[in-house]
């Protein structure tokens, strides 16, 4: 059975992980009010780093809300997204949103960048395009 648990394995701890991500994101997925980027990390499981500030979302009870239902979104989708570190940033305006708008918006937004995949998924298209010529 697939772990869709969400244990340190699957999460961005440290300064230089998040970094990464922002300085070579190979994937970007803007949405309404909120900027996903990711990057391939070479791993079996993807893993998750959330950026909630004060200045996007004032009440800390918000910001919390929305890491509680980003992240069981995430959980729920992460078989889509093996391989990505992927980067939530908030903007202005993500703390407003009702709780089943915003499950609604973040499935869009993991469907975008899993189709957005350079990684493993963009090598089996060639061979299976390679097939049919052969």
């Amino acid at each position: 059975m697939v772990n869709r648990g969400f244990g340190r394995e699957k999460r961005l701890l440290i300064p230089r992980q998040f970094k990464a991500v922002f300085d070579s994101p190979t994937g970007k997925v803007p949405g309404k009010h909120v900027l996903l980027l990711a990057r391939d990390n070479g791993l079996d499981h993807p893993r998750l780093g959330l950026v909630i500030g004060k200045k996007s979302v004032k009440l800390s009870v918000e910001r919390n809300r929305l890491k509680r239902l980003i992240r069981d979104s995430f959980r729920c989708n992460q078989d889509n997204l093996v391989g990505w570190d992927i980067v939530v940033v908030a903007r202005k305006g993500l703390g407003e949103l009702e709780n089943p708008e915003l499950a609604h918006q973040f499935g869009k937004l993991w469907k975008r960048l899993a189709r957005n995949r350079p990684g493993p998924e963009a090598q089996p298209d060639p061979g299976v395009t390679d097939k049919p010529h052969a």
